[in-house]
């Protein structure tokens, strides 16, 4: 009996990794940049009927995506350049794309891996900046994408008021 538990522990020992490494592989296999995103119709992409994502030109009934622009100084001349210096000061983020009024970032979390995409479009004429915060895969992503935003927001306004 005692050998049969000693080859079980080391098949479990040597099968586990294998089964987390090939899971990990797979889902990032799935977890490509989507080529959708950026600024289309004025706008930045809806959220998915998914709740892993959140954006601020969703209607404020659909609280499950629906979240606040971040407010902009109507003296800011170029505020996505200070909000661009903010979000690459959090860590695991990557930028893709950065432009006079619009950002894309992406942030990779720490264990899985896992990769979420945040778009931020500056409209001057409403001095705002518009945030969409979206999960590349899975259904549910616990809210991480809409703390992530509020992080941002609470530097953010910090950042200005300097």
């Amino acid at each position: 009996m005692n050998a049969q538990r000693r080859k079980l522990t080391i098949s479990v020992l040597i099968l586990l990794p294998v089964v987390l490494i090939s899971g990990l592989l797979i889902m990032s296999l799935f977890g490509h940049r989507p080529d959708d995103l950026g600024i289309k119709n004025g706008q930045l992409k809806p959220c998915p009927e998914s709740p892993n994502c959140v954006c601020s030109f969703a209607e404020k009934s659909d609280s499950e995506h629906s979240i606040a622009p971040l407010a902009v100084p109507s003296d800011s001349k170029q505020p996505l350049k200070t909000l661009k210096e903010v979000v690459i000061s959090l860590p695991r983020v990557m930028v893709v794309s950065s432009e006079e009024d619009y950002l894309h970032v992406e942030f990779t979390s720490a264990l899985m891996r896992y990769v979420d995409d945040v778009e931020f479009q500056w409209l001057a004429d409403e001095s705002v900046i518009h945030v969409r915060s979206a999960s590349r895969i899975g259904h549910s992503d616990l809210g991480v994408n809409r703390k992530r935003v509020e992080k941002i927001r609470e530097l953010w306004q910090s950042a200005i008021e300097q």
